[in-house]
């Protein structure tokens, strides 16, 4: 899909035109919002995408409807495996990254179960919902789950990931850009440490926070699955995500459970779906799937390094005008760090600084222990504020939230 995406030099030097990105993405009008980690703002190509073909569903019927779009859901996979460096057969479209993720789990442990003496490794800052799983598995099966270190800068130690490794670690579970604390992990380097190990270990990425601002590259991570949502920086709808399955994965194992989509009911037995779609259900909104079809054409023409030159550009402008700040500490880890932005005021509490921004009519989320407890835990922080930009904020809009920072009193 070609969009008009004109090119300019501007300050941050993406060559992006901000004020075409800002016309383009019409709840920019109405408010500051600086909580794309949490749900970007769409542009309209997106939302009109969506609303047509639930107009077209209401039209002819929804079934009718599916079969008229047909070639259309079909380029959604192929501008997910553009988008990631992989093949389309590779492309699982769901409903959302947790959606994504648990398939991808399952079907390691329905094909070769969990068992007792069998090790996890988890990077430290891990979301929540990647380890709740495991976590039920130590309690029912004796899985041993294990925390890989952090090196001297936050993020996941490769070295010591490396020295962790064994026959009989089942499954490595890593985040590339954590919610809570600004770094990114180095996914691909673990990627390399487990093929030098020789490692039998299925490789599990989620990359929710990752895609749309960062360039990801699934043959350069080496990963088994990585999965990702639609709703943050990708600014697609709510709703979607979707999952990539290495070719491993795919022959060695199979997703439970199956329907009538993702295998063939055959006389004395059944046959998994070629490719990732095995990790698909037959029911989906497809005008949300188009939807997501729609950010990712967006993403890919408006460019990736451009966005997360942008990003890069607008975090670092946010970090350094809240590090001036009296009483505040940009909880941010790693060499290199991501368009998330953390803070904590010595004497405000987050929950009530996040109020009192939010009403100035700013965007932005709270943070707290229950998303990463490991992580929070560990370094002593009872809640955070989390700043989240994209390409198409201003640095007039972080200025604002500045403002309401410094004007904040214990």
């Amino acid at each position: 899909m070609r969009l008009d995406i004109p090119m300019t030099t501007t300050g941050d030097n993406s060559g992006l035109d901000i004020e075409l990105l800002r016309h383009q993405t019409p709840g920019c009008l109405r408010v500051n919002h600086l909580n794309n980690a949490g749900c970007a703002l769409p542009p309209s190509k997106v939302t009109d995408t969506v609303v047509d073909h639930l107009h077209l569903e209401a039209m002819i019927g929804g079934y009718e409807a599916h079969a008229d779009v047909h070639s259309r859901i079909e380029s959604a996979y192929d501008s997910v495996a553009q988008l990631i460096g992989a093949h389309p057969d590779q492309i699982a479209l769901l409903e959302s990254a947790t959606a994504a993720w648990d398939k991808a789990f399952i079907s390691i442990h329905h094909t070769r179960p969990f068992s007792a003496g069998d090790r996890i490794l988890v990077s430290s800052s891990e979301y929540a919902s990647n380890v709740l799983p495991i976590m039920q598995l130590v309690k029912a099966r004796g899985v041993r789950l294990e925390f890989i270190p952090d090196d001297e800068h936050g993020c996941v130690d490769v070295a010591g990931f490396a020295n962790l490794l064994g026959a009989d670690v089942a499954a490595v579970v890593i985040n590339q850009c954590p919610s809570q604390n600004g770094l990114i992990n180095d996914v691909a380097a673990i990627g390399a440490a487990l093929r030098a190990a020789d490692s039998p270990a299925w490789y599990l990425v989620d990359a929710c926070q990752s895609i749309g601002q960062l360039p990801v590259s699934a043959p350069d991570i080496g990963a088994d699955f990585i999965s990702a949502t639609g709703r943050k920086f990708l600014r697609g709808p709510r709703g979607t995500g979707f999952l990539y399955a290495s070719e491993r994965a795919l022959a060695e194992l199979e997703p439970f459970p199956l329907d009538l989509h993702s295998a063939t009911w055959q006389s004395g037995g059944f046959e998994p779906a070629s490719g990732a779609r095995r990790f698909e259900s037959w029911e989906k909104s497809y005008a949300a799937l188009l939807g997501l079809g729609a950010a990712v054409d967006y993403a890919l023409a408006c460019g990736i390094d451009a966005m997360a030159g942008r990003i890069s550009y607008l975090a670092e402008y946010a970090r350094a005008g809240l590090s001036s700040v009296p009483g505040i500490i940009v909880r941010d880890r790693g060499l290199q760090k991501s368009g998330i932005v953390t803070f904590t005021h010595e004497r405000v509490d987050a929950r009530t600084l996040v109020s009192l921004i939010r009403k100035a009519h700013i965007n932005v989320s709270l943070s707290t222990p229950d998303y990463a407890r490991m992580d929070f835990e560990s370094h002593a922080i009872d809640a955070l504020v989390r700043v989240s930009p994209h390409a198409y904020n201003t640095t007039t809009e972080l200025d604002q939230l500045l403002m309401v920072v410094s004007g904040a009193r214990g």
